[in-house]
Parts: structure tokens; C-alpha cells; sequence
């Protein structure tokens, strides 16, 4: 049965979503257009906030739509086959909600009604003006889902999630026989995806996304109602907020990488993650002219042109990864759905109306009477913000290339500009000499905003900067760090923490409420410490010294070589040297869904096209038996983990899980890191060729060796040697009888450095015969036992042989990592306590403010004689 109902109720909720905004968008304007009587306009404020309150419940029951199509597996719906499955788990079917753009657009849609929900209620006095830009951008949001087409025009306005599968594919033959089709299981969950940080990553990010609307809600209401000034005290501690959600989904992103990729690192420069870092970077920019905008002219200025470049650059982000201009440039990009006008339509609105507003008032808006000191406070966070500004404008014009070749195109002109063949190297070079700058600046700024040092007074600076030469002279020295550009970045934020830890110890002796800003430059410097050593130092460890090639593929040949020198081959249970450490490759193993860790591959029979498994043998784990010989469990069929065994010279042993996975949607086979974390470094191992772990081996042809005991026979290039055959009474996977009997060979087979013993079996069965073959995969080898003959004492065997399994892997050392983890736990420490503080603040004068003139307390002035 189609279950047509909800679709149509999620459907019609969208319509209604966004007719409501746009009513909502037009009663808030009347409500905060200058000139109505007081009873008219909170007459049209009543009506506003009721329809966004109907706003608010349409969004609500258009992601309960969603939900409650992809959790009941209603695979009749394009969405719901094309993004979940009935053998994800539930943390991957709600994470499957906003892995398409239209699931994505209503994640941002969600955080936004939540978001002007809360601004309603804790700001009456600017509700008006802000909520008209809140209900303006929401109704361009939801346009993105309508999914509606215009009669006579052939115009569709977005793309609905709530379309049946017949609807988006109505010429596949199945529809011929079976109008009705619903297919029993859908896609899934792309199995990249299918990590913890997919649950909690992107409703981060988005939230952040979202949360760049509301200091620039307050920027356009501050122009539009002449208040040029008052709007920064209630949209800091937003832009505050939106400064630290929006980093640390950034930051888990990086991380996210870091631990599923395998390039080897937790930041790329890849096109989609840049769009993300330069908002942010003029957020933070923002954030400190914003600081001193209301008792500076100038930064006044440059608050309204930043808050609005953040959102504007939120929305051109969003044009990049939405409109298929980076599809040849970064995996993370989405396809085009045919929203690639709507997006434009939504950019283009945005930006020319702030801007024209912001040129309407720039008249209107005060200018310094006096020219800003180099011994102010002012100047130093100004200078600050413009290094900030340009570094994403670097940082942007390269990653706007493919723009740049579409817009040239659209023009009938062709540029063929491509992104930088090395894009780590081609960023580094620019922004390493930026951060160096801005770090030195968050020292020094500091000392100038608490009037440690002025014109004429600058010792107080000498004994930080002494303390941070002498650190830096001795990790230079200690570590052998040369590079002149590397030297300059770990001096300056070494004296960058040194001289914000100067202050703090001075402010926590005050008031360490005051103290945000000095903990978040700590850990800004933190981090630069740690990316430096991490990404410039790394140390590749698993040399080929072999002097053999791994593969003659581009992949392992370019670059001089460099991945035939830089992995290593294992063989099975063959231990190997690398560096420091021994090396053993034991097995492959699988994941259970409901069984901690890992288990042997042998130990299932994986069912195909499927996420159960047949047990082969009794599953016990730490003495603890889980299933039985026959169960069917249920596992992530797409996964395997190569343990890995390392040896250290103390004889320490320790184990790494890397990952392959069999990933057709990404190409193939897809690896994964397993990470040995240490408190000064990260042993990163990763399997970069492998042995398709589902593919059935190719035998050679048979070999057959009629041999007596203690014969030695050749097979490929190992010794065999017959020592015995002996009588045995279990044969695995045979029930033997009374009258039964079986026997088994003892065969030595000798490699250079090692001796297996292959045992096959010959089975007199209900006077049959039976004969049971085993393999060495360590070998590659199955030997059959063929015949007896008494008259002769001889026995007959069978060989064929096959590749060996193998695997290829690479592992690097990356020191003092964990200085970046904790510089970004700093980081947002710090930024938790400023946006708290200027909460408080804001929270203050806005009580104070909505007291009756009479109630409220002057302070006495006091004259000074």
C-alpha cells in the first residue's frame, strides 16, 4: 500500500510554511515601518508573531513528515529508497534525514524557526525589524522545497522531498507490470557515512549556518530604524554564539576526516571546506570591531560591512556546494537538483538590499573626530580584523576559480582556469604568513585593550617576548625545526600564549569572568603549535626498503615514486620490519552490530546483497559467548578491519583496526585510519591495496603428487614433506559414523623463514568417499587428499595454488597532535565564556531599559575637586 497521506500532509506543510513566512515577512515590516500610530503597530506585531507562530508549526510537521517516512520505511518515497534502508541503524536512519540537499535545506529551515522563536521571546523591542529579515530568509528557505511548478510557465520553485519514487523515475519497466511497485529495501545510507559523526556533525554545522542570521537580522534592523549604534549590544554575544557553534562544526569536520580519510591529515583545503572557514573568518573578524563599534566610528562601519559579509558569504557557501559548480572539484559537493537559479535569486536579493541599505544610510552614520592612535586599543584589534579578512579573501579568490570559469561561460567566453595542482601548498604559502601575523596581534592587542602599554610605555611587553624567545629557542633547537617560515609561526604563537597567559593570571585575579578573550587567543595559539608540528613534521614510517616496486599505477608512481617508497607489503601472519616497530598482518575481521568490536571474517558466512551473517562457529568474545553455531547476525557488511599487530622493541604489543571498505558509490574500495594515540604523537596506519576481501580466489591448475611417507615434493616455491597420515575421529563439518573412518596427512610445508602444517583429510563415509580439502591463506595454497593405495603404501594429493593475500599499507607518525585537540577545547572554552559574559550584559541593559523611567537608578555623579 502507497502510503500517500503523509506526503501529501508533508507536502501541503511546506506550501503553508511558506506562505506564512512571507505573510509573517510583510505584517513584521508594517509593524516596524516608522510612522503608525503605537496601537497599529502592535496591532500588526500581534498578527506577525501569530503567523510565525504558524510558521513555526508548519516547519515542525513538515520534519515530522520526513521522519516519520524515512523511520517507517515507506521505500514508495524517492527520498526515504534513495537515503535509507532497513538495515540502518537508527542513529544512520535519523542521519539519513539530511544527507540529500532537500533534507539539508529543512535541517537549516528547523534550527532557524527555533532559533527566531527564541528571539521573540527575549527581545520585544527589536522583534519587528530583526524578524522581518528572519521570516524573509525563511521564506527563501523553504522556496528551496516547495516544489511546486507554475502552470503555463513550466517554472518549478524547489525540490520537495515528498516525491514517490514513481513520480522522480516513472520510465522504469517495473512501473509497466506493477503500477503499485514499492521496492522492498532502499539505498542507504552512503557507507562513508555511516559514522557517529555524521549524527552529530552536520546539525552543528548547520546550526552555526544558521545562527550568522541573527547579528545580521540586527545589522539590517540597526539601518533600517537609524538605531546605527544600539543594534551591536544585543547582536554581539549572537555573533559571539555563532562564532563558536559554527567553529566547532567546522573543527569536528576536521576531525571527522582526520579519522575516517585516509590523505592523511584533518584539513585539505578541499573547495566545500573552505566555503565553511571563510564565513567564519570574517565572523570572527566582526566579533572584534563589534567589540569597540560603539565608541568607534570607524569600527561601527566595519561591523556593519562584516556582519553582512558573513551571511552573504554564508549564502554564496551554499550557491558553491548546492549548484553543482564544484562537482569536478570536491567530493563533498552536491549535485544539481535545478536550484541553481533559486540559489542565485536568494544570493543576488540578499546581497544587493544590504548593500544598497548600508550605502543609503552610510551618510547617516557618525565619523571619528579624531585620527585612531597606534597606541589604541582600536587600532590594534582593527589591524587584527583586516589580516583576518584578508586571509579568507585569499582563501576565496582560489576557491572561487570554478565560479570565475562558469560566469565566463555564461558569457560565451572560455578561461579554463584550474585550482592549484598542490592546493595544501598553494594555501600554506599564504595563510602561514597570515596566522603568524594574527597570532602576534592577540598578544599585543591584549596588552594595549587593558592599558598595560601605551605611547611611551611598552616594557611591560619585554618580559613576555623575552620568556617566548627563550621557549622558542629551545623547541627550535629541541626539535631541529629550520624552515625560516615554521620558525616565525611557532615563535609568534609561542608569545602569543605567553603573553595572553600574562594577562589572564592578571584578570583571574579580578574578575575572571572578563577572562574569554585572553583563554580563546590561548587556544587559537595552541592550535597553531599543533598543526605546525602535526602537518610540517610528519614522519613517514613504513619505508620500503625492500627495493621492490608495489605497483606500477600513477597513484604509486608519480611524484618520483613516492608511494612505492613510502608503504609497505604484508604477507599473512608473516611478520615484517618497520622502523622501530615489528609487523604482523593476523586477519580480517568484521563488525557485529550488537557484539563489541571486531570478530574474525572466518568465523561467518556473509549472506550477499544483505547486513546479516550465519555464524560458523560458536561467537565468544572475552569468555563470553554471544552466538551460537547456525545464528544469524546481523553486521556492516560493507566493512572490514585488517589487524594489524606492532611490536615494539621494549615487546609492548598493540593492535590497529584499519578499515577497508567496498564502496561502489565512491569508486571502489575506500580506506580508513586506525589511530595509535600517544600523549606526544599519533601512530596513523592505513591499508592502501588490498585483496578484494569478498572476492572468491582464482585457482591455478591442478597439481597432482603421488608421494610416500616422509617424501618431499615442490610445490611453486616451497618444500612439501608427507611426515604422516594418521587416523582422526573429527573431521570439521563431517558427522562420522560407527562404521565410518578418516584419516588426515601431516604436511610440513616450508617457506624461507617459517613451516606451516597442512592437514587434509580422506573420509570413508556410508561407503564413501569424502575428501576434505584445506587452504593456507598464508600460502595460498589448498592441498586435496586424493587417494590411498595399500599395495604400494602411497598416497595421492592434489595442489592448486593461488595469489597470496596480501595487504599494502602506510603508516606516519604525527607529532604533538594532541596540542591541537586541546588548543580547539581551549578555544571554545574561551569563546563559551565571552558569549556568556556579553549575554549577562545584554540581558542587564535590556531589563534596565524596559523599567519605567521612574524605577530605574541613576547613579549620583560625583564631582571631583
Amino acid at each position: 500500500m502507497i502510503h500517500s497521506t503523509i506526503g501529501n500532509t508533508g507536502h501541503l506543510l511546506v506550501i503553508v510554511a511558506f506562505v506564512t513566512a512571507l505573510v509573517a515577512t510583510y505584517a513584521y515590516f508594517k509593524a516596524g515601518m516608522a510612522g503608525g500610530t503605537i496601537e497599529d503597530t502592535l496591532t500588526w506585531k500581534r498578527f506577525a508573531r501569530i503567523v510565525f507562530y504558524f510558521h513555526v508549526a508548519a516547519v515542525l510537521g513538515v520534519v515530522f513528515s520526513l521522519y516519520w517516512i524515512i523511520g517507517n520505511h515507506y521505500f514508495e518515497y524517492h527520498y526515504a529508497w534513495k537515503n535509507s534502508s532497513l538495515s540502518l541503524p537508527t542513529g544512520y536512519t535519523i542521519s539519513s534525514f539530511w544527507q540529500d540537499q532537500e533534507g539539508s535545506f529543512l535541517l537549516w529551515i528547523f534550527w532557524n524557526v527555533i532559533l527566531g522563536t527564541v528571539l521573540i521571546f527575549s527581545n520585544r523591542s527589536w522583534e519587528a525589524p530583526v524578524m522581518t529579515v528572519f521570516a524573509l530568509v525563511q521564506a527563501f528557505l523553504t522556496s528551496m522545497i516547495l516544489g511546486v511548478v507554475i502552470p503555463g510557465l513550466d517554472l518549478k520553485i524547489g525540490s520537495t522531498p515528498f516525491l514517490l519514487l514513481k513520480e522522480v523515475m516513472p520510465d522504469l519497466p517495473v512501473y509497466k507490470m506493477d503500477p503499485n511497485f514499492i521496492p522492498k529495501d532502499g539505498n542507504g545510507l552512503n557507507p562513508l557515512l555511516q559514522n557517529y559523526w555524521m549524527v552529530i556533525h552536520p546539525p552543528t554545522l548547520f546550526l552555526g549556518f544558521a545562527t550568522t542570521l541573527i547579528p545580521f537580522s540586527f545589522a539590517i534592523a540597526g539601518l533600517w530604524t537609524k538605531k546605527i549604534q544600539e543594534w551591536i549590544r544585543p547582536a554581539l554575544p549572537w555573533a559571539l554564539f555563532s562564532a563558536m557553534i559554527l567553529g566547532i562544526g567546522i573543527l569536528m569536520g576536521a576531525y571527522w576526516a582526520y579519522e575516517t580519510l585516509n590523505f592523511g591529515s584533518y584539513w585539505n583545503w578541499d573547495p566545500v571546506e573552505n566555503s565553511s572557514i571563510v564565513p567564519w573568518l570574517v565572523l570572527v573578524a566582526a566579533v572584534h570591531t563589534m567589540i569597540i563599534g560603539r565608541k568607534n566610528a570607524t569600527a561601527l562601519k566595519t561591523s556593519f560591512i562584516l556582519t553582512i559579509a558573513t551571511f552573504i558569504l554564508i549564502l554564496y557557501s551554499t550557491f558553491m556546494t548546492r549548484s553543482g559548480v564544484l562537482g569536478n572539484a570536491s567530493v563533498h559537493s552536491f549535485t544539481d537538483l535545478g536550484l541553481s537559479g533559486q540559489l542565485l535569486i536568494y544570493l543576488l536579493t540578499f546581497t544587493i538590499v544590504a548593500i544598497g541599505l548600508l550605502v543609503y544610510r552610510w551618510k547617516s552614520l557618525p565619523n571619528d573626530e579624531e585620527e585612531v592612535s597606534t597606541y589604541s586599543q582600536e587600532f590594534w584589534i582593527f589591524i587584527g580584523a583586516t589580516l583576518l579578512c584578508l586571509s579568507g579573501f585569499q582563501i576565496l579568490a582560489t576557491t572561487s576559480i570554478p565560479v570565475y570559469n562558469k560566469i565566463a561561460e555564461a558569457f560565451g567566453t572560455v578561461l579554463n582556469m584550474a585550482l592549484p595542482a598542490d592546493q595544501v601548498a598553494h594555501y600554506n604559502k599564504f595563510q602561514l604568513w597570515f596566522f603568524s601575523l594574527i597570532i602576534v596581534l592577540t598578544g599585543i592587542g591584549q596588552f594595549f585593550w587593558w592599558k598595560r602599554v601605551g605611547k611611551g610605555k611598552l616594557q611591560a611587553l619585554y618580559n613576555p617576548l623575552l620568556i617566548a624567545l627563550l621557549i622558542s629557542a629551545a623547541v627550535i633547537t629541541f626539535k631541529g625545526v629550520k624552515d625560516i617560515q615554521y620558525i616565525v609561526l611557532l615563535t609568534t604563537a609561542i608569545f602569543a600564549v605567553v603573553a595572553n597567559g600574562t594577562i589572564l593570571l592578571n584578570i583571574i585575579r579580578g574578575n575572571y569572568n572578563l577572562s574569554g578573550g585572553a583563554i580563546t587567543h590561548i587556544g587559537v595559539a595552541l592550535m597553531l603549535i599543533g598543526i605546525l608540528f602535526s602537518s610540517a613534521y610528519t614522519r613517514v614510517v613504513s619505508i620500503n626498503n625492500s627495493g621492490l616496486m608495489i605497483s606500477r599505477s600513477e597513484e604509486f608512481t608519480s611524484n618520483d615514486n613516492k608511494e612505492n617508497k613510502e608503504n609497505i607489503t604484508l604477507w599473512l601472519n608473516k611478520a615484517e620490519k618497520m622502523g622501530d616497530y615489528m609487523l604482523t598482518w593476523r586477519d580480517v575481521r568484521v563488525e557485529p552490530r550488537h557484539i563489541p568490536g571486531y570478530i574474525p571474517k572466518s568465523w561467518v558466512d556473509i549472506v550477499e546483497g544483505d547486513f546479516h551473517a550465519v555464524a560458523l562457529k560458536d561467537i565468544v568474545l572475552d569468555g563470553k559467548k554471544y552466538n551460537s553455531k547456525g545464528d544469524t547476525i546481523e553486521i556492516f557488511p560493507e566493512n572490514f578491519y585488517y589487524e594489524i599487530e606492532y611490536r615494539e622493541p621494549s615487546g609492548r604489543i598493540f593492535t590497529l583496526f584499519p578499515r577497508v571498505q567496498i564502496n561502489p558509490r565512491m569508486g571502489g574500495i575506500v580506506s580508513s585510519p586506525d589511530i595509535q594515540r600517544k600523549v606526544d604523537k599519533d601512530l596513523y596506519t592505513y591499508v592502501s591495496m588490498v585483496t578484494n576481501p569478498n572476492a572468491e580466489p582464482v585457482w591455478s591448475q591442478t597439481e597432482n603428487f603421488t608421494v610416500n611417507l616422509r617424501d618431499t615434493f615442490f610445490v611453486n616455491d616451497y618444500v612439501a614433506i608427507l611426515d604422516n597420515v594418521v587416523r582422526t575421529e573429527q573431521v570439521e563439518g563431517v558427522t562420522l559414523g560407527a562404521g565410518d573412518a578418516a584419516v588426515k596427512a601431516i604436511i610440513r610445508v616450508l617457506d624461507k623463514d617459517k613451516e606451516f602444517v597442512i592437514t587434509p583429510s580422506f573420509v570413508i563415509r556410508d561407503r564413501m568417499v569424502a575428501r576434505k580439502p584445506e587452504v593456507s591463506n598464508e600460502l595460498g595454497m589448498r592441498i586435496q587428499f586424493q587417494e590411498i593405495n595399500p599395495q604400494t603404501g602411497q598416497f595421492s594429493f592434489s595442489v592448486n595454488t593461488t595469489q597470496r593475500d596480501f595487504i599494502v599499507m602506510k603508516a606516519t607518525e604525527k607529532p604533538l597532535i594532541n596540542i591541537l585537540w586541546l588548543g580547539t577545547f581551549v578555544l571554545v572554552i574561551g569563546f563559551i565564556m565571552a558569549t556568556v559574559r556579553r549575554f549577562k550584559d545584554f540581558v542587564k541593559m535590556r531589563n534596565k531599559e524596559s523599567q519605567p523611567a521612574g524605577q530605574r537608578k541613576v547613579k549620583p555623579k560625583v564631582q571631583t575637586v
